[in-house]
Parts: structure tokens; C-alpha cells; sequence
């Protein structure tokens, strides 16, 4: 015997289903035309933008990892934020570490902290470079002077340990920049997301999800 289940959506408001499959003693399966069914699935809909009129800041530069770069962007953008990403050069356009393109929305040399809630730092190869320009040393130092959020995640790590604001710090990063961590004065966690006052970081992509969460959370308490 078949067993046939259709499951009902929980996110479409109203399903109507067509039919339901009938079987042959073959195993061949047809779907048979019966009178629309309806399912009322209508939810309480609950205010999912927590980050509402929120301006973030994340820096982009080639070779970004680049689930590190659009993952956040688009969920704190999902969450009501207004995500900058600033490159070297307005309208430049960046590929990540796979091929994945993001279009400067401004220049490094244009950003003040003042303009903005909090920074998120990507990982990938981008790190080692954008960590010998003052100008992001500067920006950095000015967000963690501030009590602002500073999260970075994998190899993001490398601009707060430039701008030497991780001393003291509780920290995790990619393993590979543990020994930095450690060497820049941080306090070394592995976990798949630290928070520490203002500041917020994760080890690899996998982390993402705890990531956002943990930049949410932080964000919120900020506002408050």
C-alpha cells in the first residue's frame, strides 16, 4: 500500500488543495479531480522588524567571503535595518571569494560612525587587506569608542585586532586567526557566536544564523 501526505503550508494564508493521488494496483499514481478543498491557515502576523530606521555598516573589498557578506546583509535588511556596504570606490563592484559580486553603495573614505547604529565586519581574504587602511582602523576604533555594535565573523577578525580594540575582549574567530586573538589581547571562546558588551562575533559560515541573532538582540538592547 502507498501512503500519500500533503502538507499544509505555513506560510501560504489560504491552500486549496485539487485532489488527492489514486493509486492502481501497479503502483501507479493519478491525481483525481474532486471539489476544491479550503484550508484557512490565516496567521497572526507579528511585527518582524525589530531594526526599523537602524543604519548598519558593513565593508566590502575583493575576495570577501561571500555568504559572510550577504547573509547579514540581507537578513538585517529582512529585519528593517539600512545596510551600507562602503568599498574602497562608490559603485565599484567587488567579487567575493566564489565569484559573487556586491556593488559598493559608498566609499570608506565618505563613513562616519555617527551615521550609523553598529558595524559588521565579513570574513574571507578582504580582512588582510582593508586592516593596513587607516581610514577603517579609524572607523572601527570610533563604533567600539562609541559602545556601538562591532561584530565581525571567521576572518573579520582581523580589523578589530588592527585597530586594537579587542583587548580584553571575549572573542571567537576562524581557527585560523585564534593565535591573533590571543596575541592581540582577546579573550579566546570557540563557540559558534560570542557576545561581549558591544561586541559580537562568530568562527565560519555555518555560524551565520547565531550571528544575526546575536547582532539582533544586540542591536535591540541598543536601542533600548
Amino acid at each position: 500500500m502507498h501512503r500519500h501526505t500533503l502538507a499544509k503550508s505555513s506560510v501560504i494564508p489560504r491552500l486549496l488543495l485539487y485532489g488527492r493521488p489514486a493509486c492502481t494496483g501497479g503502483g501507479v499514481c493519478a491525481a483525481t479531480a474532486l471539489t476544491p478543498t479550503a484550508y484557512n491557515l490565516d496567521l497572526e502576523m507579528k511585527d518582524d522588524d525589530p531594526l526599523r530606521d537602524m543604519r548598519l555598516l558593513m565593508f566590502v573589498d575583493d575576495t570577501y567571503e561571500d555568504l559572510e557578506l550577504w547573509y547579514p546583509k540581507l537578513r538585517l535588511t529582512e529585519a528593517g535595518g539600512h545596510v551600507t556596504v562602503a568599498g574602497p570606490q562608490m559603485g565599484g563592484v567587488y567579487r567575493g571569494k566564489h565569484g559573487y559580486p556586491c556593488q559598493a553603495d559608498a566609499a570608506l573614505n565618505d563613513m562616519e560612525e555617527a551615521d550609523f547604529h553598529g558595524l559588521v565586519i565579513p570574513g574571507g581574504f578582504m580582512p588582510d587587506k582593508l586592516r593596513r587602511d587607516q581610514r577603517v582602523l579609524n572607523l572601527v576604533r570610533a563604533f567600539a569608542s562609541a559602545g556601538k555594535l562591532v561584530a565581525a565573523i571567521c576572518h573579520g577578525g582581523w580589523i578589530p585586532i588592527s585597530a586594537g580594540v579587542y583587548r580584553g575582549v571575549r572573542v571567537t574567530g576562524s581557527a585560523g586567526i585564534k593565535d591573533d586573538l590571543i596575541n592581540a589581547g582577546a579573550i579566546w571562546e570557540d563557540a559558534a557566536v560570542v557576545v561581549d558588551r558591544n561586541f559580537v562575533s562568530s568562527r565560519k559560515p555555518d555560524d551565520l544564523p547565531e550571528f544575526c541573532r546575536a547582532i539582533v538582540r544586540v542591536l535591540e538592547a541598543q536601542r533600548r
